[in-house]
């Protein structure tokens, strides 16, 4: 079957169906082609001699057992926490939310006077629940689900798109793009991705000296080279491209991402409103902040509660001891009014309606900074660690990694 007819039936397969997409939706396309291929090869397997291959192989296609990672990942509530490990080796994860993938990043010099900063990842491997060092890939992005992957490669601004099977570790397909893009975004459902265009690298450093900004070292240039945004369908690959203005309230990487319901997007802004973000519609025209994010932080990673009734704010307030407490407030998305505050430094992601993953600070006010990623409970005092602890004085490879983490 070639790929126009793959993506007839598909399509023909979704209308069916009669429901929207839901989460997981890019996985569930590419799992098609998998057990395609897979039933391809049972048939050829069938007319040689190989006939206990065969009984083997045709169950496994014919009741859809080809979904090969470990039950804590598969649908499960249960929290996988390694305390031990930092940067983690074995998957974490609680309740709706999996680490699904991080990355370190480094200045490196490319001439005088500038350089870029380059990202490292480690990939979630669903087959053992471990992470895979990929160092094929300047930009990841996971799709729901946590079995497949966006990647660009190294060199930015890139003209394709990979769709990566974390499973395999294997581009499953190319998507050809008309500009250069620097950054990506899944949909909630993972039917699309907003993939945010430059002219030059996003990643791009220019070098500091003490004369200019009091210290020696890298910094973004003042002027961002974003253009614009695709937006890309990933049953039959075609984009569009949507132009967009800005000043200097945008420098260097400002990548644009979906809303919750997926019908708006938003990036960051600098200046008087440092912290919020700016909202788009699908054709790059600037609109109101919709009135469930208006009050969100595009630094706050957690965003809206599953509900959709609470929202992830900022650090409130660190009381000092040993460790080091530390609390973000939680708040009323409409109306901006707090609620309460939780214990965590920095909100990454929701386990579920009442329950937080955190970076939590692990040493006092005047101590170097030390941190770890936790559970954290609205109304209980006691987080729950799920990774070991952050230094920042180690090897930058075991020490600034950064988590990505996605719905399972």
């Amino acid at each position: 079957m070639n790929v126009e007819e793959l993506v007839s039936e598909t399509l023909r397969e979704q209308a069916a169906a009669q429901a929207p997409a839901s989460a997981g939706f890019a996985d569930r396309v590419l799992a098609v082609r998998r057990r395609r291929r897979a039933r391809r090869f049972a048939s050829v397997a069938a007319a040689t001699a190989a006939v206990i291959a065969v009984a083997v192989a045709v169950p496994l296609l014919d009741s859809g057992k080809d979904d090969v990672r470990p039950a804590g990942i598969v649908g499960g509530d249960g929290t996988h926490a390694h305390p031990d490990q930092s940067p983690p080796r074995d998957m974490i994860a609680a309740g709706r939310s999996v680490l699904a993938a991080y990355y370190t990043g480094q200045a490196v010099a490319r001439t005088k006077g500038q350089g870029s900063t380059v990202r490292t990842y480690w990939l979630l491997d669903p087959r053992t629940g471990t992470y895979r060092k990929d160092t094929r890939w300047s930009h990841v992005a996971v799709a729901p689900g946590a079995r497949t992957a966006a990647v660009l490669e190294r060199k930015l601004p890139a003209h394709r798109i990979g769709l990566l099977d974390l499973a395999t570790g294997e581009v499953e397909r190319w998507i050809p793009v008309p500009r250069g893009v620097g950054g990506l975004a899944f949909s909630g459902d993972g039917g699309r991705l907003v993939a945010t265009t430059y002219a030059k690298n996003p990643d791009a450093l220019v070098e500091a000296t003490e004369a200019t900004t009091g210290e020696a070292g890298w910094m973004a240039p003042h002027e961002s080279s974003r253009t614009g945004f695709l937006l890309v369908d990933l049953v039959d690959g075609g984009s569009s491209w949507s132009p967009v203005s800005h000043g200097r309230e945008v420098l260097g990487r400002a990548d644009f991402a979906f809303t919750r319901d997926d019908r708006l997007l938003f990036a960051q802004v600098v200046g008087p409103k440092d912290g919020l973000a700016r909202f788009y519609d699908l054709s790059g025209e600037q609109v109101a902040a919709p009135a469930a994010e208006k009050h969100l932080r595009w630094d706050v990673p957690a965003r809206l509660s599953p509900n959709g009734r609470l929202a992830a704010l900022g650090l409130t307030k660190e009381v000092d001891g040993s460790p080091g407490r530390s609390y973000s407030s939680v708040r009323d998305p409409r109306t901006g009014q707090e609620i309460t505050t939780v214990r965590g430094g920095e909100l990454l992601a929701w386990a579920d309606d009442k329950r937080l993953i955190a970076w939590e600070r692990v040493t006092g006010l005047n101590e170097a900074y030390h941190d770890r990623l936790v559970l954290v409970t609205i109304g209980s005092e006691k987080p729950v660690p799920l990774s070991g602890t952050r230094r920042f004085d180690d090897d930058f490879e075991t020490s600034e990694w950064q988590p990505l983490f996605v719905e399972r």
